[in-house]
């Protein structure tokens, strides 16, 4: 499970994040909605721990900065970031012994194939596309087995072949109890798959909407409800 209570994030005058408040339960797929400068990634970077902040955050109820918060939080950045000279394979025994994982190779093997990685597992990082970098992120970031796992614009940059397999990722995930957590401005990417969604707005969680709620609008309805006609340009 993550909580957010009470977060504020401030850059010298401005606000990006005002007083936010959600939380997205354990065995759900929580969205985050909101146009381009709503403040998701500033939200996102306060939860993963890089930014600084007001208010609080739980990882599954420890601090969003202690050990055992990391040690069950994954994250998938929009833009991959990996070393230019490791391998896939490389990338993937840097996160087991850095997470002291045990009998993870079965797993990244499982992985690389789901992602249609395994010819590629001795390239270097810079030989990589950008849809094989982004693709060996999410398998990054599954490996640990992580109980809550943030990803923001996963969709960026693959294939309709990668974006079917992560969408069953993510479900089996949600089967497995665990959190999931993705920002996203691309409505029509998720729009099959959400349990939560949270639009955020000018900095501020304006609404949270239950799937099963007996809304009959579509999400993207419901966006644009929300944030006006500024969000149209943007989703």
């Amino acid at each position: 499970m993550l909580e957010i209570k009470g977060l504020s994030k401030k850059y010298d005058k401005v606000m990006a994040v005002n007083d936010a408040s959600l939380t997205a339960p354990s065995g759900e797929i929580s969205i985050l909605l909101g146009p381009n400068g709503a403040g998701k990634s500033t939200l996102m970077k306060c939860i993963i721990g890089v930014l600084n902040y007001e208010g609080s955050i739980a990882v599954c109820g420890y601090a969003n900065k202690s050990r055992e918060a990391r040690s069950r939080l994954s994250y998938v950045p929009e833009s991959p970031a990996l070393y230019d000279l490791l391998s896939p394979w490389e990338h993937l025994e840097f996160i087991a012994r850095a997470y002291s994982l045990q009998d993870w190779q079965d797993r990244a093997e499982e992985l690389l194939s789901r992602f249609e990685l395994s010819e590629h597992r001795d390239k270097a990082g810079k030989e990589l596309s950008k849809g094989m970098k982004q693709k060996l992120s999410i398998c990054c970031a599954l490996l640990t087995g992580p109980r809550v796992i943030l990803f923001d614009e996963p969709m960026m940059g693959l294939d309709p072949a990668a974006i079917r397999e992560l969408k069953t990722v993510f479900k089996e995930l949600r089967i497995n109890g665990a959190t999931v957590f993705i920002s996203t401005h691309i409505i029509d990417s998720i729009e099959d798959i959400w349990d939560t969604a949270h639009i955020m707005h000018r900095g501020r969680i304006e609404r949270t909407i239950k799937r099963d709620n007996g809304n009959t609008a579509s999400l993207e309805d419901l966006f644009f409800q929300v944030t006006g006609t500024e969000g149209r340009g943007n989703a």
